[in-house]
């Protein structure tokens, strides 16, 4: 398993890059084909923010859909411990369903569209970016808003048709509110949104488009 360790707006010391070797190694255990962990941390400079001062990202990819965790402390060793213990439940909750489907499919013949080795999440916030070419899935770029110092990172994804059901439970794994995919059964381009408590949305666009198009977020 690989292990990538990388700062933004900050340097990380050998010896919080041993701790992150140390941590890691559980992760295998929960998944044993993950192929790359991705470690970003951020230090945020606003005094203000002193108490969430470090920031830590955790990105497994494997051979089924990205895994994702992120916590923020006021040490950066805290900030990884916290990440941690959410990436381990993701992991958990992904092996448990991805046995069920296992299971449920040994029953069933199987359904179109469900090789999850293509998945990829999908996130999207309300900035509007600037016009950017991108044309292979993975590709990303980052720009300024205007004079202000809002910075825009959007990126091209891989999407994939999926039920509702499928789309919350990818939503739920990268541990984000919202979540882009292509509705299996109207092939239309939608999104689930976490509303309050265990509740969910769903808003779909009035058009339809190509089975496992590429599709544009903003991260």
């Amino acid at each position: 398993m690989e292990i990538a360790v990388v700062g933004r707006h900050t340097d990380v010391t050998d010896k919080f890059r041993e701790h992150v070797q140390d941590k890691l190694t559980k992760v295998t255990q929960l998944s044993p084909n993950t192929r790359r962990v991705d470690v970003e941390v951020t230090h945020e400079n606003n005094p203000r923010l002193s108490d969430v001062s470090e920031r830590v990202e955790l990105t497994v990819r494997s051979k089924g859909p990205i895994i994702r965790a992120e916590a923020a402390a006021d040490d950066r060793f805290a900030a990884l411990d916290l990440a941690m213990e959410k990436l381990s439940e993701r992991l958990r909750r992904s092996r448990d369903r991805h046995k069920k489907d296992h299971r449920r499919r040994g029953a069933e013949d199987a359904r179109p569209f469900a090789d999850p080795s293509t998945v990829d999440e999908v996130l999207a916030e309300r900035s509007e970016p600037e016009p950017a070419v991108l044309e292979t899935p993975g590709d990303s770029v980052e720009h300024q808003l205007g004079d202000s110092p809002v910075v825009i990172r959007q990126k091209l994804h891989h999407g994939e048709p999926m039920t509702v059901d499928d789309a919350v439970e990818r939503m739920e794994l990268v541990g984000h509110d919202f979540f882009l995919f292509i509705d299996k059964e109207s092939a239309r381009p939608a999104a689930v949104y976490r509303r309050r408590g265990w509740s969910y949305g769903v808003i779909e666009l009035d058009t339809t488009c190509a089975a496992a198009a590429p599709v544009t977020a903003l991260t």
